[in-house]
């Protein structure tokens, strides 16, 4: 049997992310952005130092489709390292990297525009025979699927009359149907690898809907299920996650390389290594090491004291370190004004970033004077009950009650 041949799949870089992070002194460039960047060094590292044969990226290289020059030039640093190791790498194109408006470029196209060494943009359905140092892989491509297509095919203006989500099953349709097309043209004595970037059916959703450019379509696992693939490389989803099980071909979405917001806090994030082989293709996931997003939840109702106290013993608890951080704290209300949020942000000196520092502050509902439906009772009767509630003497509340009598013309004598 052939020697596998060895793929790193990785997915959903989005270089230009800048929430939760400030200005680098040293480069100019966001904190964040810069921890985005690091990612992908990693990744280029691990696949020059394992010897890789191929890397497939499956979409969304950067947050915008208009991203500024700085992120293309870090992006296309690393690019340039693959090339010139003679390392094949295919890009395709994701929601993030597509244009506005049809014709106009995406942000991945410079690298066909200057015929990079060893680099493919997956721009459309399209089935590539690639040559690797351990043997042929053939790769299909499935890049974003844009509704436009639709309407180009529309010689009689059937698709004009449809609604949106009518539009939508179309366009599944259609993708489906070039799936098992590109499937179907393969070698079936070569390895196959679909890579997509589009919601299959039965995915869990992460982050990615906060920063989502565009309508779903949503693709079917049968249509992936073909048997001259070994292997579907998937991006869109920023969780990671195996879709068939213990079945073949295995539909892997690698996930997203850092954490986008706290909805990723407690997610792992990695890449895909894989050893293919026709018929027996085997894979695992590498998490790598990225920044901590940490939320610190207090419930200091109990503390009437000193609720900023318990707070900060709440964060004793936790290593805050280089991460994102934000706290949430209950209080009831007499405690809101002793809180000092000045203190706990002192204590989370040691954070890369502090997000928030949220006050839910429980109010006091009952009914202070002691009466049941005060909105139906007069001024007056309201003010008598309130002097009850004080147990201010008789004498004084009638002498007060007679002001008030005075000034509404009413009898309030009790």
């Amino acid at each position: 049997m052939a020697e596998a041949i060895r793929v790193l799949h990785f997915a959903d870089l989005h270089i230009g992310m800048e929430n939760y992070g400030q200005i680098d002194p040293k480069t100019g460039v966001n904190e964040r952005v810069l921890d985005f960047i690091r990612r992908l060094k990693e990744i280029v590292d691990y696949a020059l130092e394992n010897d890789a044969d191929l890397v497939i990226f499956a979409g969304d290289a950067f947050k915008t489709r208009d991203p500024n020059p700085t992120y293309l030039r870090e992006f296309g640093r690393q690019i340039m390292r693959l090339s010139r190791a003679n390392l094949p790498m295919v890009a395709l194109v994701g929601n993030h990297d597509m244009p506005l408006m049809d014709k106009r470029a995406n942000s991945l196209d410079v690298f066909r525009t200057l015929d990079v060494p060893n680099v493919i943009v997956g721009s459309r359905e399209h089935l590539h025979r690639i040559q690797t140092k351990r043997g042929v892989v053939q790769v299909a491509t499935v890049p974003w699927p844009l509704r436009s297509r639709l309407i180009q095919l529309d010689a009689d203006g059937n698709y004009r009359r449809m609604n949106v989500e009518q539009l939508d099953r179309e366009l599944e349709k259609l993708v489906e149907e070039e799936i098992q097309q590109l499937a179907k043209e393969a070698d079936p004595t070569l390895p196959l690898i679909l890579t997509g970037h589009f919601t299959v059916s039965g995915a869990t959703f992460g982050s990615e809907r906060g920063v989502m450019v565009g309508r779903d379509a949503v693709i079917s696992i049968a249509a992936l299920s073909h048997p001259n693939i070994d292997y579907v490389a998937l991006g869109h989803i920023h969780k990671h996650q195996s879709l068939n099980a213990e079945q073949k071909p295995p539909i892997v979405y690698a996930g997203s390389l850092e954490r986008i917001d706290f909805g990723e806090e407690r997610e792992h994030k990695g890449f895909c290594w894989i050893n293919l082989q026709r018929g027996n293709t085997i894979w695992q996931f590498i998490p790598i090491k990225v920044r901590r997003f940490l939320t610190i939840d207090v419930d200091a109702t109990k503390d009437s004291e000193s609720p900023t106290e318990a707070v900060l013993r709440a964060i004793e608890r936790h290593d805050v370190a280089d991460a994102v951080v934000r706290v949430r704290v209950k209080l009831n209300g007499p405690q809101e004004i002793h809180f000092k949020p000045k203190e706990v942000e002192n204590a989370l000196s040691a954070a890369k970033f502090v997000a928030g520092i949220a006050r839910e502050v429980q109010r006091d509902n009952r009914t202070r004077i002691g009466i049941a439906n005060p909105e139906a009772k007069s001024p007056i009767e309201l003010l008598d009950a309130y002097f009850i509630s004080k147990n201010i003497a008789q004498d004084r509340a009638n002498e007060l009650l007679q002001l008030a009598k005075e000034m509404l013309g009413e009898d309030v004598t009790r």
